[in-house]
């Protein structure tokens, strides 16, 4: 077991299902969804955290991570401009040459077959360029 993998007796699920009652509300709320739409559209996910507080989404790679924010719920893309986004769910970060986030305010959640898509369509770029990543 990796250090992402166990931190303090916890796993990285059970750090992720701490962080998630810990901001309560509507981020809460909102990172346990996206979480629940993540392990939907690639069921063979890998859940892990990471640097000192950050739930991380990985299969043949790094997906996504979920970092909560006062005003938002941010999801990075490692790879997500590498990624069509018909639906346009991608709405930070757009600047760079590599990461696309997308930033979930109160009252404003993604479409779910839209992100699901986005997820399924960064696990099948992972898996496409062939790098050795994490599995189960």
């Amino acid at each position: 077991m990796s250090l992402a993998d166990s931190v303090g007796g916890k796993s990285a699920s059970q750090w992720i299902d701490a962080r998630v009652a810990e901001l309560g509300g509507w981020r809460g709320e909102a990172l346990g969804l996206v979480r629940e739409w993540i392990r939907q559209a690639a069921p063979d996910v890998v859940e892990e955290w990471k640097w000192m507080g950050t739930p991380v989404w990985s299969l043949g790679g790094m997906l996504c991570t979920g970092e909560a924010y006062k005003q938002v719920v941010k999801l990075t893309f490692l790879k997500g401009a590498s990624l069509a986004d018909p639906a346009g769910l991608f709405n930070a970060s757009l600047a760079g040459n590599a990461r696309r986030a997308i930033d979930i305010r109160e009252g404003g959640m993604p479409d779910e077959e839209a992100f699901k898509t986005l997820i399924r369509e960064a696990v099948a770029l992972n898996l496409a360029k062939g790098k050795p990543g994490r599995q189960r």
